[in-house]
């Protein structure tokens, strides 16, 4: 995956000093935009287009004064802001111009600075030299664009406290246990007739697996992780003409899906977003399911299936006012229990007794309105599980980081394993090494190129 992002865009090699200029407010026009200036000549650059003595003044401080081209036409008034090195975000001097929002005038100051001497920064560069000069390590700059990224409160407390160095202080908790285990074992292989006795076999052992199972832990959190950063998808499935689409309209409070008593009336997936718990939800309306269908229905049909295997959450929708039918049965038995809440809906028209067909089984009402703040606390309920995290948990969001700890877990297991069914110490350094370099991944140590410039090119321009 990184190798075929980073063909779209490759960071060039760094080049330490060289300045580099970008608007670092969003595009479009309003009340004050941010013209950023970070490299050697930083201070240089600046005092071109900027009418004031910059080079005097005291870092961190801000200064009124006008912005010009170099050569001395009048762009606007505005505030000149001094952070010297190494004190500053990317660890350089840098100066930030800030200017009226407007696009035009915004364009003009970026353009006066591009004139003095600065080059053009690329997507996610200030926060790219930050990391490499030691500002941040790559778990911290990945989450500076979750913090920007975030869609919720939760998304954005994970985020502050990436950015903060919990995931990072926890991770390099791991390496220096890791790394202690790791020249233990290495002594044992250089000095075998030494007698060294650091600790047993046995000690060594039960650390490997208390390591791994907190490695474990953090790993589990990735659930409840990703769905803080990307929120959850949630399918409605069932047959034909049992209120899909009206259930759909009751949750998204408007008139999305078209609602007709014709069986087969939604014959492709129907999408909308609406935020349920403070989560970020994408609800998917599809074709009910039914035998006979013409083929046009019938590739709606198979385009459901494919939602259903997708989803997070599927809503298994039948009619409280019908008996339930063989159809009804079938797909009860396709469904997987765990991401299923089976719904009697139209309970506002006649029925009998509706029987209990999951662990989670509701009776609602589309048309009126009745058990759908239930069903929202019940989808809270099963998504969560245990709750959302709290504000001290550590909790991974990021796919590269779950994938780096699960490479670190088998290796410590590898060796842990090797130990207990006497594989001499010489033959298991290299799993130990390699439990090393997949945390170390996670701090941006023994990285390659293509990831970094995958990483960074997710970022925008100016940050």
């Amino acid at each position: 995956m990184y190798k075929a992002m980073s063909q779209e865009f490759v960071h060039e090699p760094y080049r330490p000093g060289e300045t580099i200029a970008a608007v670092a407010t969003p595009p479009g026009d309003g009340g004050v935009a941010i013209v950023r200036i970070s490299g050697d000549n930083a201070l240089i650059t600046a005092a071109q287009i900027f009418s004031g003595p910059i080079h005097s003044y005291v870092s961190h401080t801000a200064h009124y004064g006008r912005i010009q081209t170099p050569s001395g036409e009048k762009i606007d008034d505005g505030l000149a802001l001094i952070m010297r090195a190494p004190r500053s975000y990317t660890g350089e001097e840098t100066v930030e111009i800030m200017c009226h929002g407007g696009h035009l005038v915004t364009r003009r100051v970026l353009d006066a600075a591009l004139s003095a001497g600065a080059r053009a920064a690329r997507p996610g560069e200030f926060t790219f030299r930050a990391f490499m000069n030691g500002r941040l390590d790559l778990s911290q700059a990945e989450a500076v664009q979750e913090l920007i990224g975030a869609k919720n409160q939760w998304a954005l407390q994970v985020a502050e406290g990436q950015l903060e160095g919990r995931l990072s202080r926890l991770v390099e908790n791991f390496q220096e246990r890791l790394t202690h285990l790791a020249a233990i074992l290495e002594a044992w292989v250089d000095f075998p007739d030494e007698g060294l006795e650091f600790t047993t076999f046995e000690e060594m052992v039960h650390d490997l697996n208390t390591l791994q199972t907190e490695i474990q832990h953090l790993i589990n959190t990735y659930h409840e992780g990703r769905i803080l950063h990307e929120g959850i998808s949630i399918c409605l499935i069932g047959c034909p003409n049992v209120g899909k689409s009206s259930l759909m309209n009751a949750l998204l409070d408007k008139e999305r899906a078209i609602v007709s008593p014709l069986p087969g009336t939604t014959r492709d997936l129907v999408e909308d977003h609406v935020r349920l718990s403070g989560l970020n939800v994408k609800l998917i309306d599809t074709a009910g399911i039914r035998e006979g269908a013409d083929w046009i229905e019938r590739e709606g049909i198979r385009r459901s299936r494919l939602a259903m295997e997708k989803a997070d959450l599927i809503l298994f929708i039948l009619d409280a006012s019908a008996h339930m039918s063989e159809e009804d049965r079938v797909l009860l038995h396709e469904l997987p229990p765990a991401k299923t809440i089976a719904i009697w809906n139209k309970i506002d028209l006649p029925h009998t007794t509706l029987p209990p067909l999951l662990a989670h089984t509701l009776q609602v009402s589309a048309e009126t309105g009745e058990g759908i703040e239930t069903l929202k606390s019940t989808i809270d309920q099963v998504i969560w599980k245990e709750g959302p995290p709290s504000r001290e948990e550590v909790v991974i969001t990021n796919v590269r980081h779950q994938q780096a700890l699960e490479k670190a877990a088998q290796a410590i297991g590898e060796v842990a394993k090797g130990l207990n069914t006497g594989v001499s110490p010489e033959f298991l350094t290299l799993e130990m090494r390699s439990g090393l370099s997949a945390l170390g991944q996670i701090m941006g140590t023994n990285i390659g190129e293509d990831i970094l410039s995958a990483i960074f090119s997710t970022f925008c321009i100016g940050k």
